[in-house]
């Protein structure tokens, strides 16, 4: 039996959403513009089924990007994961961000010996959400916030390193293209980079719980108040 998996992604500024039949993408729209994940993101879903001639009835499950990310993107993407899955009936995969982004960023460029990869996202100011992967695919560290400074890397010297992501964006002043920590402004975050995680859970029916899942935020939200001026 075909396994056709939806996945979201609204953790970051891309609003992307996916479409996969047994692990393999087969359509996806996104789109990159500021506030568009809240008035779009139900559209391209319908949109992206209608391109494939399917309907929601042929959806096995639906698979978002858990976080870190964006507060609002990610409360977004993951109140209409949890809404289609309790309409539909169908199991609710969700997949670390941080992780689909090294997923991406390995399938699109290919991964160097000696090499680690650090896929960023932005946390504000001078703080990302990162992970530190080495060339085998090995977490090295876990998914934290960390507030970034010149020696950041220190205990890993001795290798290259690839900052990727928004986060890695505001770092290119922070770190000089002669020095080991290189920041590639290449990379480009899809949904569809959630693809082979959330078929690999599918497949292990490996299901977050509809009623108590959230999302992974990292950080407590903390709301601010417009300055009188």
């Amino acid at each position: 039996m075909s396994t056709y998996i939806l996945q979201i992604d609204t953790a970051t500024e891309v609003c992307s959403v996916s479409l996969s039949l047994d692990g393999q993408v087969i359509h996806k729209m996104e789109a990159t513009e500021p506030n568009l994940h809240a008035s779009k993101l139900t559209v391209f879903i319908d949109e992206l089924l209608r391109n494939a001639k399917l309907s929601y009835a042929d959806l096995s499950a639906v698979a978002v990007s858990k976080g870190p990310g964006s507060y609002t993107g990610l409360r977004i993407g993951v109140s209409t994961a949890k809404g289609l899955c309790y309409a539909l009936d169908i199991p609710l995969l969700a997949v670390n961000t941080l992780a689909s982004m090294f997923k991406g960023y390995a399938s699109t460029y290919g991964l160097a010996d000696n090499s680690l990869y650090v896929p960023m996202l932005d946390a504000r100011r001078m703080e990302v959400y990162m992970m530190v992967y080495n060339h085998h695919g090995e977490v090295l560290q876990p998914t934290e916030a960390v507030i970034m400074d010149v020696d950041t890397f220190q205990p890993f010297a001795n290798q290259k390193i690839i900052l990727f992501g928004s986060g890695a964006l505001k770092l290119k002043d922070l770190y000089s293209q002669s020095a080991p920590v290189q920041v590639d402004t290449s990379y480009k975050h899809s949904s569809s980079y959630l693809a082979e995680s959330a078929f690999e859970k599918f497949e292990k029916q490996d299901f977050e719980d509809l009623i108590y899942f959230e999302p992974f935020y990292l950080k407590e939200f903390i709301a601010t108040t417009p300055k009188a001026k």
